[in-house]
């Protein structure tokens, strides 16, 4: 990161700040307008784009022990224009991210401030604490209100701040989602208008401070927060129940910026382009990113740990010869990670003896020689009260990676948690994917080596997981940050038809639908959920899923409706590949292909078969050669799907 540094600088140095006091704010490129309340004890703002209010934010207040802000006059003060580009340690968009943007820091009284950043493509706010010592935060409320005409997409919390953040999407109005029995509501938060303008609500910069959560009363939504906890109750061997809680969301420094609260306002294709979230984090305090890793996995849990080839000769489970059939299969398609999750420690509870089976010695052994690393699974009560060893101990042995699970709250101490974990395995050069989490919040930009999260309805729920509900993980979840979805699934049905367990696990959509996920869907870790023995039975699709890199160069939207189908090609080096999905209607769909360089081009393309709407395995695969001036028909099944690479 120290050359993203140095062009930060020079960017900087470069472009003059235009300084304009004024209770109007324009974007750079004129489009998204806000204009400030100046009213006495009242902060807010409304948000126009292209003439058209969509949205304000109204009586946005800080409460704190001492006192409560706004207070006295309201004044804004100069307005700057930033330009420069950096580039993530593990880019999910792009690899180097450009930056626009007017920002006025807005006076609210003596000891804080508000910073307001006007983008060409979303508006985000924060505050600014100027006090001393530590403070206590009770509340940091808002009235966010949108135009008429939006239907929010939203996954609820179980009326409590105990949630995995996995639950399915509803599609409701303002007054429906009041009605509704689940009024909690995560971030993100997605509001689609008929004329396809999008409002996407998140949170960036999420640092030693709870993660918000969402209701409404019909008119508006307004933020809840859950309180910094005080004392707990184990809950079994990977959790634990809060029993006190303070008075307080937040006991913090009292010289520090708050999260921003952002929204980003843009079309569907722009939901899936936008790189709000990284702007608004911080960048990496890592000195040495080069250990970072991020690839692809092979995993065990989804497919029962029971291969069934030919090749077997031993009894599968989580034992030394069903991990070495793992790894053969891994380094056999060029996979980075073979995972082993739950059942490969003697006890859960024990972080440093495999279960007798296991071999573990041998197994790292055997792993080594074939070029594959191992990633341990872990209940994350197991990793705080392990602390002081686990990641020491795990450097020694080579395992270079962890999955950590069942962090089922997102209160201040728990987002705590998550920045100790990462900041203790970095010393160890160990890259962390969290499961049973909340969503992005900038801490993966902090530190790198937090490569992905969970917090998304994937793969694992079975039948739970269904494709219209897949449909909005792109324009929702995915558009805050990396979401292991675990895809990979190669035994294919259509969802009224679905008859799936382990081991012989299904995935809802056709084959096409679940290659083009690897594309589609945004992580710095993606699982191979699926048994080796069905790889091999599927040797084609399986080159193709394994070939697929998990970072990129440059994102395209092609085609995209919110919530109903996306198309996205994404360049890697020279490689450009092609992923669409859509609901249960079928599309058909003309692709220019004019973001190709010049010359010819081979297209390898994996489609829905005529029969992939009754028999979703059906595909077939084409090749041809293409250029930059060429057009091609894609047909995708109800469910299905359609993937491509162009080399």
């Amino acid at each position: 990161m120290k050359t993203s540094r140095i062009l930060l600088a020079l960017t900087l140095s470069l472009f003059a700040f235009s300084a304009k006091a004024a209770s109007k704010i324009t974007s750079p490129d004129g489009h998204i307008s806000v204009e400030v309340n100046t009213t006495t004890g009242h902060l807010g703002y409304t948000v126009s784009r292209d003439g058209r209010v969509v949205y304000s934010f109204r009586d946005i207040a800080l409460s704190l022990n001492k006192t409560s802000f706004p207070v006295g006059k309201i004044k804004v003060g100069k307005t700057v224009h930033v330009k420069n580009s950096f580039k993530p340690a593990v880019p999910l968009k792009f690899s180097t991210v450009n930056e626009d943007y007017k920002e006025a820091t807005i006076s609210i009284g003596s000891g804080a401030s508000f910073l307001l950043r006007v983008m060409n493509n979303g508006v985000a706010h924060r505050f600014v604490l100027a006090q001393k010592g530590d403070v206590e935060v009770y509340d940091e409320p808002f009235r966010f209100v949108p135009a008429e005409g939006f239907k929010a997409h939203r996954q609820t919390a179980p009326n409590n701040f105990n949630t995995s953040f996995e639950e399915a999407y509803r599609h409701e109005t303002l007054a429906e989602w009041n009605a509704s029995d689940r009024k909690m509501t995560t971030l993100p938060l997605l509001l689609s208008a008929d004329d396809d303008t999008q409002l996407l609500v998140g949170q960036s910069d999420v640092d030693d401070y709870p993660h918000q959560f969402l209701y409404t009363d019909g008119e508006a939504i307004v933020p809840m927060y859950p309180k910094a906890p005080l004392k707990w109750e184990p809950r079994g061997d990977r959790s634990e129940t809060i029993t006190e809680e303070a008075k307080y969301i937040a006991k913090t420094s009292g010289r520090r910026a708050l999260p921003w609260r952002w929204v980003a306002v843009t079309d569907s294709k722009g939901i899936i382009e936008q790189t709000l979230p990284v702007q608004l984090a911080r960048r990496s305090v890592l000195k040495d990113e080069s250990w970072i890793h991020p690839g692809q996995f092979s995993w065990e849990w989804w497919n029962g740990a029971a291969p069934f080839g030919p090749d077997v000769d031993f009894r599968s489970g989580c034992n030394y010869e069903t991990y070495c059939y793992f790894a053969d299969f891994a380094a056999k398609f060029g996979i980075d990670y073979i995972l082993l999750d739950e059942g490969w420690a003697k006890s859960t509870r024990d972080p440093f003896h495999g279960n007798d089976n296991l071999r573990l010695p041998d197994l790292i052994k055997y792993c080594n020689a074939k070029g594959v690393k191992i990633v341990l699974w872990l209940p994350w009560l197991t990793v705080e009260q392990n602390f002081d060893q686990l990641f020491k101990t795990y450097a020694e042995w080579g395992i270079p990676a962890v999955k950590i699970d069942f962090m089922d709250h997102a209160d201040q101490w728990m987002v705590n948690f998550f920045k100790r974990v990462v900041q203790e395995a970095a010393k160890y050069k160990i890259i962390v994917d969290f499961h049973g989490a909340f969503t992005p919040a900038g801490l993966e930009y902090e530190y790198p080596n937090l490569v992905s999260y969970e917090g998304v309805r994937g793969l694992e729920q079975m039948s739970g997981c269904r494709p219209e509900n897949t449909t909005y993980i792109p324009f929702i979840r995915n558009a805050v940050g990396a979401a292991d979805f675990t895809p990979g699934g190669m035994n294919n049905m259509q969802p009224d038809q679905y008859r799936a367990s382990r081991p012989n696990s299904g995935a809802m959509g056709t084959r096409c639908f679940q290659m083009a996920l690897y594309v589609v869907l945004e992580s710095g870790v993606q699982m191979l959920a699926d048994n080796p023995t069905r790889y091999y039975q599927n040797e084609d699709c399986t080159r193709y899923i394994a070939s697929v890199p998990t970072t990129w160069d440059e994102t395209r939207a092609l085609e995209a409706k919110a919530g109903e189908y996306v198309v996205v090609a994404k360049r890697k080096g020279s490689k450009w590949f092609v992923g669409g999905i859509t609901n249960g209607e079928e599309r058909d769909f003309r692709l220019k292909l004019d973001f190709l360089g010049a010359g010819q081009h081979k297209l390898t393309a994996f489609k829905d078969g005529l029969n992939a709407g009754y028999q979703a395995m059906h595909y077939n695969k084409l090749e041809r050669d293409v250029n930059n001036s060429t057009e091609i028909d894609v047909h995708m099944a109800k469910n299905g799907g359609w993937a491509a690479v162009i080399e």
